[in-house]
């Protein structure tokens, strides 16, 4: 290295007024002379910083700011940084470092997922960030960020999550009318499907009710079909489903009748089919539809009261109209003075309502013949006939003597002397045929109060 600068340097510190850190020499600030005098001294080229200033001190005077050992700080306006904040003037002729300001710069953002961002001016200082998501989706955090001096967003990153539910839209009403004779109805309609607005995507479709294509009975039924979303987001919409019956107007079984109906009875379709009890015969359809313009087919069902032939020639005629009708109870006196008879008929007219219930009709035979007379209720037998049904059932015309004949006209009991209504009907109960009419009775709730 050439020494001879800094002896020089030396020289004049010691002869000269001295240095006062301001560039100023005893010698005066003639630069042509400094340059005389110091030729070969290392310069630096001129500091020119762009966004800010530079404030240098100098071993040789302020005309020598760019000579060797020179220090210059650097400062930079706001938004801007230096490389170095201060620099030397080196033998090299060059600076120590870089003085340049450089705009402050943020780190880049992360981009959220379904989402982004929108900046005023890229990641440097100043510059405002607006985030966004994907429709479908919102905003969970800040919605802006700054970049600031310190090189750091103002706020943390955003994320886009899946807040809003997805959407589905259920059938309309339906409305259904049940099949003749049928009291339900298929109903049938397109599954809905539902749509998310985030990413399309539906994880399970649950519906409450009865599927599509199922019977649905009478009445009105609530529906509701929910789905979610991969969020667990959901959505439920809701519909209903009517089923109506047509109906005409209730029919009811006729006195002294019965009356049996299938499906719902007074539907569309049912099918009413009557019958009449013991004695009593049937006037009218005996069996009834209900149409579809909700009338009854045929005509209005009675039970007459059977029509007793007293003028037949023979026993057997007579007994023959009772035919799997009528129950017969037989009783027989030799006069309307014997005790057992008075006792007999005296508690039979107490069970009037018992003996009907069974389809009991009771014939009396009193006296003997010529003078014997019969009887059925209000109307009287001849004499010959009477004699016929005593010779018919081999009943004896000197004592009391009572026999009990089914529908099928079996001789089913004797009794030589006088029973209880309660002991009659207990005998008769037992009967088969009896079984069945005490359950159609116990349905058509024909009973006795007493």
């Amino acid at each position: 290295m050439d020494m001879w600068p800094l002896v020089l340097l030396f020289v004049q510190l010691c002869f000269c007024a001295g240095y006062e850190g301001s560039g100023h020499y005893a010698y005066g600030d003639d630069e042509d002379s400094y340059s005389r005098r110091y030729k070969g001294t290392p310069w630096c080229a001129p500091i020119k910083v762009k966004h800010g200033d530079v404030s240098c001190r100098t071993p040789r005077g302020e005309h020598y700011r760019n000579v060797m050992g020179t220090r210059c700080k650097v400062r930079c306006k706001q938004g801007y940084e230096a490389q170095s904040s201060e620099v030397v003037c080196m033998a090299s002729k060059h600076w120590s470092s870089n003085y340049a300001c450089r705009e402050i710069r943020c780190p880049k953002l992360n981009m959220p997922n379904n989402g982004g961002y929108k900046c005023s001016d890229g990641s440097y200082f100043n510059s405002r960030c607006e985030f966004f998501c994907s429709p479908g989706f919102s905003l969970k955090g800040q919605k802006t960020a700054t970049c600031q001096h310190n090189k750091a967003w103002s706020a943390g990153d955003p994320t886009c999550v899946d807040m809003d539910p997805p959407k589905i839209k259920c059938p309309n009403l339906k409305d259904k009318w049940a099949e003749p004779g049928k009291l339900t109805a298929r109903v049938t309609w397109d599954t809905p499907e539902g749509v998310d607005t985030a990413d399309g995507i539906l994880t399970d479709v649950i519906l409450k009710g009865k599927p599509s294509k199922s019977d649905f009975t009478e009445g009105l039924h609530k529906m509701s079909y929910t789905v979610f979303d991969r969020a667990e987001n959901k959505a439920s919409c809701r519909f209903t489903v009517r089923v109506r019956v047509r109906r005409c107007n209730p029919l009811f079984p006729p006195d002294n009748g019965y009356m049996k109906c299938d499906s719902d009875k007074d539907n569309y379709g049912a099918t009413c089919v009557f019958t009449c009890t013991g004695g009593y015969e049937l006037q009218g359809s005996a069996a009834r539809v209900c149409q579809y313009g909700l009338t009854w087919s045929g005509t209005d069902t009675t039970c007459a009261a059977m029509n007793i032939n007293v003028g037949v020639r023979t026993a057997a005629a007579l007994l023959d109209q009772f035919y799997e009708k009528r129950r017969l109870l037989i009783i027989s006196a030799p006069t309307a003075a014997n005790h057992n008879y008075r006792f007999q008929m005296t508690n039979l007219q107490h069970a009037q309502c018992g003996l009907d219930l069974r389809h009991v009709t009771v014939i009396e035979l009193v006296g003997t013949y010529p003078a014997q007379v019969g009887r059925i209720r209000h109307r009287l037998l001849p004499p010959g006939l009477a004699l016929q049904i005593r010779l018919l059932l081999r009943i004896s015309q000197r004592a009391f003597h009572m026999v009990l004949i089914d529908k099928q006209g079996m001789d089913k009991q004797r009794y030589p002397f006088p029973i209880t209504a309660a002991e009659l009907f207990t005998t008769i109960d037992t009967f088969p045929i009896r079984k069945d009419e005490m359950v159609l009775q116990q349905e058509a709730s024909q009973t006795c109060q007493s």
